[in-house]
């Protein structure tokens, strides 16, 4: 197997665990296990008495009905429970995926959700987001690059880095192409339950359609990444049974007390959101008025759901080279979009975090104090 290098994790790699403000963050503000604990009495004590052997490898059984909660139609034996959203992505890439197929993802995107793919032998065809036009997707192209060789169509709604939601309206347009031509697809929805309005959340592809596969997980909605917690859902048996199988190459089975604490953590799924998004809406509102502020500088679309937007820097200038730039000076972490593959005027930031305000002041101070740096030889773009 070939792959290329992760691109986005290496550069978080060096940053993430030095720099002291974290402003691409893309998950919310994680809890301590004790006030995970608070939520219930005597959960101390049953965590105390939690088996630290093997554990079922199709994932806890609790925690498997818990997690159909989340679904209209899905059961138990419809749910894979993994170690992190990635051993989801990678084994399924790995099973439905080979050589010779080919596959539409939505771009830019989480690398994963496509350079898995294509390390199989699979043929992508990006399906970019338009950026002129609120990062909507155009269903036109979707149509027009449909093959005989085409296995998967890859979402991922609400999206990273954008935060743009499509309407239910273009999903269905969307399961109707896929049903037609026997497609089947995947479905990173690591973001739902994040939106701004309940009216824009859309369906699990898994309830709506026979053929989807959708990845869910504790890391994002949950705020609770380090319990390593995701799954995929799945009507599917065919591609269930078969990523089960996978999976005795990978992990086997989960950490028991990180399924004992993701199952406290769906219970209060309600209480989760309602605090994530708290911490959200506060921060959008530091961020609108910023970029209001800032608006000869950069692009802003405000996002519809998570925790991350991609806005467009105006100036000429290199957008890695300004990232880096911005947290060797001010310890401020930024995420350019040439992580993403996706030229070099974007940058990710994230508003999901209580620590925020404090990390955009600091980016207001090196703006204010460099004026971008315009003139640095260090941070102008270099032409080719």
């Amino acid at each position: 197997m070939q792959i290329e290098e992760f691109k986005l994790e290496r550069f978080f790699s060096k940053y993430e665990f030095k720099a002291p403000h974290l402003l691409c963050s893309s998950d919310p503000e994680s809890f301590l296990i004790e006030e995970l604990l608070s939520f219930e009495p005597n959960l101390s004590e049953d965590l105390k008495k939690v088996w630290l052997g093997y554990t079922e490898t199709q994932g806890n059984l609790e925690l498997r009905e818990c997690v159909t909660k989340l679904y209209e139609t899905i059961n138990p034996e419809n749910i894979l429970v993994h170690s992190g959203g990635e051993e989801g992505i990678f084994i399924f890439m790995n099973v439905a995926l080979k050589s010779g197929d080919h596959a539409i993802a939505m771009f830019p995107a989480y690398q994963s959700l496509y350079e898995v793919a294509q390390s199989t032998g699979c043929e992508i065809t990006k399906w970019e987001l338009n950026e002129k036009n609120n990062w909507e997707l155009d269903i036109e192209f979707l149509k027009a690059n449909i093959k005989k060789t085409t296995k998967a169509i890859i979402l991922n709604c609400p999206h990273n880095p954008t935060g743009y939601v499509m309407s239910k309206e273009k999903l269905m347009q969307v399961v109707d192409i896929a049903r037609k031509h026997n497609i089947v697809i995947f479905s990173d929805e690591v973001y739902r339950f994040l939106e701004y309005r309940s009216e824009d959340r859309l369906p699990a592809v898994c309830d709506v359609y026979e053929n989807g596969v959708s990845v869910g997980g504790m890391s994002k909605a949950f705020a609770l990444p380090g319990l390593r917690i995701c799954w995929t859902a799945t009507k599917n048996k065919e591609i269930l049974n078969q990523m089960a199988k996978f999976k005795d190459y990978t992990t086997i089975c989960n950490s028991a007390p990180s399924e004992f604490l993701a199952i406290v953590g769906v219970k209060h799924k309600e209480r989760i959101f309602k605090r994530n998004l708290e911490i959200i809406s506060n921060n959008l509102k530091i961020l609108n008025i910023f970029f209001d502020k800032y608006k000869d500088i950069f692009n802003w679309q405000p996002p519809k759901a998570g925790t991350i937007a991609f806005p467009g820097i105006k100036v000429n200038i290199d957008i890695e080279k300004f990232c880096i730039d911005l947290v060797d000076k001010k310890g401020v972490f930024l995420l350019p979009s040439t992580k993403y593959d996706f030229g070099n005027r974007n940058f990710r930031i994230g508003f999901g975090r209580k620590n925020m305000p404090v990390c955009l002041i600091r980016f207001e101070e090196y703006l204010n104090q460099s004026n971008l740096l315009l003139k640095d030889p260090v941070l102008a773009k270099t032409e080719s």
